[in-house]
């Protein structure tokens, strides 16, 4: 189940936080543990996007596999990507969300491997509460500025006016005044630009 299929879309008490995250495996550090603190007390998730192999990976299988958090025979490692640098370098992980603490393990080849996706906190939504705050500040704003609009001198907000009335008016009538004799242009090379038809001679 997704971190996101169990968000509340209403809620407004939670917000989800994406941070990118990444991490490198080889021969001289083979494993890698994310966690996050124990004082955060919202839900974490980890959405793997890419493992890949370095530049200077040897043309050997590198296995890297994800080990359960809890140590015993009944849970056994769980490969997640076999990667060779000439069949394939590279592979996308699709739907792959875990929750923290979650181990990495390379289990061949001497790497490096990166690994690469997506830390999403559900934190408090205190933007709430900002917005709210921000449109009350706006609102105080917008008073005084509303008390002394800017006014232009009757002369000029009429002319202004009827200049543009005029030349909409002048268009309309153009445009009803059109007698079916008169041919339409057509379409095709040069029409409705312009060019005047070379003179015969």
């Amino acid at each position: 189940m997704s971190l996101m299929d169990s968000i509340d879309i209403d809620s407004k008490s939670e917000k989800p936080v994406s941070l990118i995250w990444g991490c490198e495996l080889s021969s001289e550090r083979d494993s890698y543990t994310f966690q996050v603190p124990e004082e955060w007390q919202c839900e974490q998730q980890l959405a793997l996007r890419t493992i890949c192999l370095g530049e200077m990976a040897r043309d050997e299988f590198h296995v890297v596999e994800i080990v359960p958090a809890e140590e015993g025979d009944a849970h056994a490692p769980v490969p997640l990507a076999t990667l060779k640098p000439s069949v394939l370098p590279m592979a996308t992980l699709v739907g792959v969300e875990l929750t923290p603490p979650v181990t990495f393990h390379l289990r061949a080849g001497s790497g490096p491997v990166y690994i690469s996706g997506q830390h999403v906190s559900m934190m408090p939504n205190l933007s709430w509460d900002e917005e709210e705050e921000e449109e009350e500040e706006d609102a105080e704003e917008e008073e005084p500025a509303e008390e002394s609009p800017e006014k232009l001198p009757k002369g000029q907000a009429a002319k202004k006016g009827s200049a543009a009335k005029k030349r909409r008016l002048e268009k309309e009538d153009e445009l009803n005044n059109v007698s079916p004799e008169d041919p339409l242009p057509s379409k095709g090379q040069g029409a409705g630009r312009g060019r005047k038809a070379a003179a015969k001679k």
